[in-house]
């Protein structure tokens, strides 16, 4: 039906995210299950070339277009949705908040004694990636990074099947990209975190924003890989780096699902 609706514009901006969002979980899904992308691949060429060869004014088209509008009447009211991952998963919240920014999409993680939340965040307009840190020794980063794979000089993710953890999953380390494959973006913008981002027991944290381009490089990723937050201090001989991991997972159906409830 997403093919159909580019040959024949069947739907409105927000049941397209709406199957968009479907689309890429039910992809991120058969990933993690194991089937190869030249199937996924496959099974997406055989949909384009059968909307191409549809008759947009088919009594058949017309029925699918319908049903799919009765379905999202009550996707449109759903304003939480969880994403579950192999390690970790997302939150999606498109509610919308009268009393500041607070999280739309966010993961939650653990390095060392610190804490990230990370993800997307917002009060009106487009949410913006952020990461929000809470140093148990209140230590003060100056800069913080975004490292992921660079999808235009690598064939896939990087999964190395000799780390794993608990259940025999792959941990988070085994799930990142090499230095040498991957691309950094560095955080646009640093400042005391908003009490709405903070975990309820916080009193402060660090909240640092990134770039749309790094939002739309996060979504690109393959659901079974995880990227690194990197936060740069100050140190006596030279700058220190404290990593936290985060599982890509579904981030990318779990933005389209906030798209889909945008007006």
């Amino acid at each position: 039906m997403s093919a159909a609706d580019q040959r024949c514009a069947l739907f409105t901006p927000q049941i397209k995210a709406a199957l968009d969002a479907s689309r890429l979980q039910a992809r991120g899904a058969a990933l993690r299950a194991g089937a190869p992308k030249e199937t996924l691949a496959e099974t997406e060429g055989r949909a384009w070339r059968k909307a191409k060869a549809v008759d947009c004014r088919s009594p058949d088209i017309a029925t699918a277009a319908g049903r799919v509008r009765g379905a999202f009447a009550g996707y449109a009211k759903l304003a939480r949705m969880n994403y579950p991952g192999e390690v970790a998963g997302w939150s999606a919240d498109r509610s919308v908040s009268k009393s500041g920014e607070r999280w739309k999409l966010s993961q939650t993680s653990a390095f060392g004694w610190d804490r990230l939340q990370f993800g997307l965040a917002g009060q009106y307009g487009a949410p913006r990636l952020t990461a929000v840190a809470i140093f148990a020794d209140n230590a003060t980063p100056y800069a913080a990074r975004l490292v992921i794979r660079d999808v235009t000089r690598t064939s896939g993710p990087y999964l190395d099947s000799r780390s794993r953890g608990k259940g025999g999953k792959l941990t988070l380390v085994a799930r990142t990209s090499p230095r040498s494959a991957s691309r950094v973006f560095t955080a646009e913008a640093r400042g005391p975190a908003g009490p709405m981002l903070l975990p309820a027991e916080a009193k402060s944290g660090w909240a640092f924003r990134f770039s749309p381009t790094a939002q739309a490089a996060l979504a690109g990723l393959d659901p079974r890989e995880a990227v690194v937050v990197e936060f740069v201090f100050i140190g006596p001989n030279g700058d220190k780096v404290r990593q936290a991991h985060v599982e890509v997972g579904d981030f990318a159906a779990g933005r389209a699902f906030l798209a889909a409830g945008a007006r």
